[in-house]
């Protein structure tokens, strides 16, 4: 019975996946996103970051499972950012850099990027490893001043890739998407399928596997 591993902490992609019935043991990687993106350089194309920035978040994961979780499982990856006139950003961490993020986007489009990568592990060792990113073009709103300063109050925009979210409180700012809104949230349903299958997984399998309570 193969285990699916999520390494990272969002809600977002926990509720992704538990919507689409699978439960996942959650293990956070711990990654030094900012030295990893340093390391790949300002020319490094959007989807290239993020892809490896989900690969190392995977095989930091996979590196530290108990040993009988990784007899049999997957462990997904993902990270996303959002590129707005060739600008990337990521988590804005302060409210400052949220504001200017929102100043930088609003009532305009961004492209948000999101990397996968999905790790097959059998008897400890990664067997098959496959990658992609996902892109999703999302329309803003342009926010009252006091209505970002209320967004800013519930402390989410602080926490997510472009300073906003499509399912939850920066909902209410979003205009429309052309493309995967499960992209958006941080993990695709599409391409992580198409991922699973790469590496030789069934999704009924994993349904079966991992049910959700």
């Amino acid at each position: 019975m193969t285990r699916v591993i999520l390494g990272s902490a969002s809600t977002g992609r926990l509720g992704v996946l538990r919507s689409a019935g699978i439960a996942p043991l959650v293990v956070v990687s711990g990654v030094d996103e900012d030295g990893i993106v340093e390391r790949l350089g300002t020319d490094a194309e959007p989807g290239d970051v993020v892809t490896a920035l989900a690969q190392a978040k995977a095989d930091a994961v996979r590196g530290v499972l108990d040993h009988d979780v990784a007899a049999d499982c997957v462990v997904i990856g993902c990270d996303s950012m959002l590129n707005v006139d060739g600008q990337l950003s990521g988590k804005p961490g302060t409210p400052e850099q949220a504001v200017r993020q929102w100043d930088s986007m609003a009532g305009r489009e961004g492209l948000l990027y999101t990397g996968h990568c999905v790790i097959r592990v059998l008897h400890g060792a990664a067997v098959h490893t496959a990658t992609h990113a996902g892109v999703t073009r999302v329309r803003f709103a342009a926010p009252t001043p006091a209505d970002l300063a209320a967004y800013l109050a519930t402390g989410e925009p602080l926490q997510v890739a472009g300073a906003f979210t499509l399912d939850g409180f920066g909902g209410w700012f979003v205009e429309g998407i052309d493309g995967d809104p499960s992209n958006v949230i941080g993990l695709s349903l599409p391409l992580t399928h198409r991922l699973f299958t790469d590496v030789g997984l069934a999704i009924g399998d994993l349904w079966a596997a991992n049910p959700v309570r």
